[in-house]
């Protein structure tokens, strides 16, 4: 088994990685790293929702196995370095990185790292899974001397298949903690990018605007929803059209960036369409609830 990367730690230690938030992100950065050898620790502070993790990462192991990309001798090993907990200061006390996957507010995610920060060593790293939001506020939830090892470690869904990690430096994250979560993710085998800490980082920089443009097409009547995507997919070469990906990600989520984009730049084309808004506040956020732009199952 590899060992886990601190920034600063004398030598290499076999301590555990700590992922906190077992739902569509959590659960398949816990998998990528039980895959790469590390013990995983995967919390949620009600016990089924962890379990319930671990079992989505049991279900995709075992498609993997039927489909011949894994061994069943494999499938075993990396379902045994995940571990569930419900103790986050337990779990913190043993873990050398932190990587913070929980719901995209802001308030949720400092409380998570305040406690956080009170029980693990002081040469943990914390990572944030963040789309969007200011790694270096983020990282004033914890004491001044744990900022120098605060990053933004952004993955992209589904984890175990997009091969992209967006790495964002704070104001005050040094090189040995940039240099240790791009060794890990290499572990990972996934490319990293560095980022600024700018609101939406690069990937959701470019991409937010393009699909709330998409968005208001579609609220002005140009075209169906249908012909908006294939004009994507066949006359720009996209796998995935645009309204199709917005509900994919989660309208709520989309929802969220671009309030932060617009936030932070107050450019127009950054604000979210009417048409978003109204159907989160419908409760249709996309795949996730069966309707967004789309109805689910599509044929």
């Amino acid at each position: 088994m590899t060992s886990t990367p601190t920034a600063d730690s004398a030598g290499p230690r076999e301590r555990s990685i700590l992922v906190c938030g077992a739902g569509l992100m959590g659960h398949g950065i816990a998998q990528v790293m039980a895959a790469a050898g590390h013990r995983v620790l995967l919390y949620e502070p009600e016990r089924a929702r962890a379990e319930a993790g671990r079992e989505r990462i049991a279900g995709n192991l075992e498609r993997a196995v039927a489909k011949g990309r894994l061994s069943d001798e494999d499938r075993r090993a990396q379902l045994e370095r995940v571990a569930i907990t419900d103790d986050l200061a337990s779990a913190a006390s043993e873990a050398g990185l932190v990587v913070e996957a929980v719901f995209e507010d802001e308030a949720v995610k400092r409380s998570l790292f305040a406690a956080l920060d009170t029980a693990a060593s002081e040469s943990t790293v914390f990572a944030s899974n963040t789309s969007s939001i200011s790694i270096t506020r983020l990282a004033t939830a914890t004491k001044p001397e744990r900022r120098k090892r605060f990053v933004g470690m952004h993955f992209f869904s589904p984890v175990p298949v997009m091969p992209l990690v967006e790495l964002v430096r704070g104001a005050e994250t040094d090189d040995a903690t940039e240099s240790a979560v791009r060794e890990l993710a290499g572990e990972l085998g996934k490319q990293v990018i560095v980022s600024l800490d700018r609101p939406g980082f690069i990937v959701n920089r470019i991409l937010m605007p393009y699909l709330a443009e998409s968005m208001r097409a579609y609220q002005e009547g140009l075209g169906t929803a249908g012909d908006i995507d294939a004009g994507a997919k066949v006359g720009l070469n996209h796998p995935m059209g645009p309204l199709e990906l917005a509900d994919f990600i989660g309208l709520d989520v989309c929802l969220h960036v671009m309030e932060v984009l617009h936030g932070g730049f107050g450019q127009p084309h950054m604000a979210p369409p009417p048409i978003l808004r109204q159907l989160v506040d419908a409760g249709h956020l996309g795949q996730k609830t069966g309707k967004g732009f789309y109805t689910y199952p599509r044929s």
